[in-house]
Formats: structure tokens, C-alpha cells, sequence
């Protein structure tokens, strides 16, 4: 980090300080004043600001607002606005921990807990510990609780702050997930506009003592960097987000993911894909008109994965006029219902094999008014996909 933080301020939906800390003594209680009338707008409107605004008087505030309380840093050096604001979120996770939710009141009824994490959680005006799973081993809610001096566990005096000593399991197991979302912008013409894969990789730890991990990627980067043909399987990671236990120093030497877990449930990376992808489930939609009152739906989704997976919980939404009425639905699979409060057909279908296999719902419906308005009819398609590859 550039620079290191002068002040930490927690004021209320007015304004008013309910929380100071001061860790260089070169600003005073009136910055956070100052800041709330000079730098927001009379309304008290923070979102039409930006998270990081500088002062004249050469302070610098970083701030966010999490309910009815705004966390506020001054500083008077160059600081890491990314890191700071960052850090603010984590005070947020930290406080949730501790107090369930962060709020004016519970900050009014826990403040000696209060300035005990903000000391521990930053030093000198520098980031330090911002783990609520280390900060409560000795960090009690209780203060009858702190009359027993404690050892510091080691994580805190320990490189790796994110992770405590001593822990033993009789079944040392690791879980790997990898959860990706598909983006899909598609034009009235059935021609994709823009597509993108937004992934991450969830992982929970059971392991005993400081185990080193490992965990390789077939990036094409990698491969291109090793004089390797990529052969169509390696894929190019865009906007990667590691998680802190993972050394990048590594990962840019030679693409290796090397990391010292946390105990428990953490998310190691999430990463996008800016790569063209058809849509998993086409769906098309053709409306025949019989008269003035009554037309016919007849709605068509056909799979594009392969046979072997199958999409579970699939939801396709048709919308129609708000005044149409008897529905007479009919489904090659699954059901589909008419919702009067979504204006809307809802077309379930638990499970959906691959491999090209299309299935039809007709809908024949009376309605009140002229439905020329339906020759440009949309369908909406909500995938609640689980893909589940067979052995």
C-alpha cells in the first residue's frame, strides 16, 4: 500500500460520529464534519458521489454505507483506494459476525468491542487482521469473558493469518466446485449479441495442520508459454479474483495455484470468460391469430449440450396480455400453468436430456383486446440449471 489511513470514522444516517479512531493523529473529529457537509449533497444523498472524493485541505476520504451507517477513512498520503474500500467491506463482514448486523443501535450497545476489532484489524493506519474466525479467538463479545489474559493465537503472529495452528480432523477431505453462469444477450432475429461465462471455484477444507495445495489449469497462457498446441481445450481466464491464501507470485511464474487453505468453506477464484456460447435451451415462439379474441401460443424448446448432461429445474416464462383469459395449456413435457400475478405461462420441466431433443407447449387463450400487439412477442427464459454429467 502506498499510503497508510489517518482516521477511522463510523457516523450515523446524519452525520453525527458515533465512532472515532485515530491512528496518526494528523486529523482531528471535525474532518468527518467537514466531509458530510462540504462533500455530500444537502439531501444526504451518498450515492451520487463517489466512494473516494478529496478534500482541499489535502484529506482524502474513502467512505461506504452498509444500512444507516457510513464507514469513513481520512488520510492525508496516497493511499490504495482499492485496498481501503475493500477493507471497509470487511469491517462490515466482521461487525455481522460479531453483532449479527451492523446498525446504528448495535453499534451504540457493543462499542468497547468496537474499538477492541478496529485496534486489532488495523495498525499505525495499515490493514492487518480482517479474519472474524481469528479476530474471535480472542476477541470476546462478553467483556467478562477477557478477564483471563490470553495467548494471541498464532495465526496472528503468523504469516498466514487466515488459517489457525493445532487443527485435526480423523478424515483429512476436500471438496472442489466449480459454479458457472452463462450470460446470453440475444437480438429479436435470434442472433447472439453478446455472451459471457462467469465461473467460480467453491471450495471446503477438512485437512489437519498447514497442508500446501496445489491445483492446475489447462490456460492457454500457460500453454502458449510452454511453445505447447492448445488444440482447441485450453481456455483464456479473464477478471481473476483470488482469494488471499493464494501466492501470486506462483501463479504468474507458472500458472501453478498454490495455496495454504482456510479451514472450512471459502470461494479460492472466480474468473470470466469472454467466449462465444450458444444458449444451452433454444426456445422460439410462434402466435397464430383465430379472431379478435383468440390466439394460439405455440412455443418451442429444443437442448444444444451434449447427451450425456442433463439441465434440471428448467423455467421458461411466457409472458402474455394482463386480461387474457382461459388458458387451455397442453405439454410435450413436464407442466406449465397459467400465473395471473406474472402475466405470465410458467413452463416447468424437471429434467431436460440433451442431446437436441426438443419439446412443444400450446396454448390456446382468449384475451379482450386487438392482439396484433403479440406479433413481437418475447420470451423469456429462466435457466435453473444443475448439469449433470453421467459416468
Amino acid at each position: 500500500m502506498a499510503g497508510a489511513v489517518s482516521a477511522l470514522f463510523l457516523l450515523d444516517i446524519k452525520g453525527r460520529v458515533l465512532v472515532w479512531r485515530d491512528y496518526r493523529g494528523d486529523v482531528s473529529a471535525l474532518q468527518a464534519e467537514r466531509f458530510f457537509t462540504k462533500l455530500l449533497d444537502k439531501e444526504g444523498d451518498s450515492e451520487a458521489h463517489s466512494p473516494v472524493v478529496y478534500d482541499d485541505a489535502g484529506v482524502t476520504y474513502m467512505f461506504i454505507q452498509h444500512n444507516n451507517v457510513f464507514l469513513l477513512t481520512a488520510s492525508r498520503q496516497n493511499c490504495n483506494a482499492a485496498s481501503i474500500l475493500l477493507f471497509l467491506h470487511r469491517v462490515v463482514d466482521v461487525f455481522k459476525h460479531y453483532f449479527e448486523e451492523l446498525e446504528e443501535e448495535s453499534l451504540r450497545d457493543n462499542f468497547v468491542v468496537v474499538y477492541e476489532l478496529l485496534d486489532e484489524m488495523m495498525d499505525f493506519g495499515y490493514p492487518q487482521y480482517t479474519e472474524a474466525k481469528i479476530l474471535s479467538e480472542f476477541i470476546k463479545t462478553d467483556a467478562y469473558r477477557m478477564e483471563v489474559s490470553q495467548r494471541p493465537p498464532m495465526a496472528v503472529t503468523n504469516a498466514v493469518s487466515w488459517r489457525s495452528e493445532g487443527i485435526r480432523y480423523k478424515k483429512n477431505e476436500v471438496f472442489l466446485d466449480v459454479v458457472e453462469s452463462v450470460n446470453i444477450l440475444v437480438n429479436s432475429n435470434g442472433q447472439i449479441v453478446r455472451s459471457d461465462v462467469v465461473g467460480a471455484l467453491k471450495m471446503r477444507t477438512y485437512l489437519s495442520g498447514m497442508p500446501e495445495c496445489k491445483l492446475g489449469l489447462n490456460d492457454r497462457v500457460l500453454l502458449e508459454a510452454q511453445g505447447r498446441a492448445t488444440k482447441g481445450k485450453a481456455i483464456d481466464l479473464d477478471d481473476i479474483k483470488f482469494h488471499q491464501c493464494v501466492r501470486l507470485a506462483r501463479f504468474e511464474n507458472d500458472r501453478t495455484i498454490s495455496f495454504v487453505p482456510p479451514d472450512g468453506s471459502f470461494d479460492l477464484m472466480t474468473y470470466r470468460l469472454s467466449t462465444q456460447v450458444k444458449p444451452l435451451i433454444w426456445v422460439e415462439a410462434q402466435v397464430e391469430k383465430h379472431s379478435r379474441s383468440r390466439i394460439e401460443l405455440m412455443v418451442k424448446a429444443r437442448s444444444q449440450f451434449k447427451e450425456r448432461s442433463t439441465a434440471t429445474n428448467v423455467e421458461i416464462e411466457v409472458p402474455v396480455p394482463s386480461d387474457a383469459t382461459n388458458p387451455n395449456i397442453r405439454t410435450s413435457m413436464g407442466s406449465a400453468a397459467y400465473a395471473p400475478e406474472r402475466d405470465a405461462m410458467v413452463w416447468k420441466v424437471k429434467s431436460f436430456p440433451g442431446g437436441k431433443v426438443s419439446i412443444k407447449l400450446r396454448c390456446d387463450e382468449t384475451i379482450c383486446f386487438d392482439l396484433m400487439l403479440l406479433r413481437s412477442v418475447l420470451i423469456y427464459v429462466v435457466f435453473l440449471l444443475g448439469i449433470h454429467v453421467q459416468s
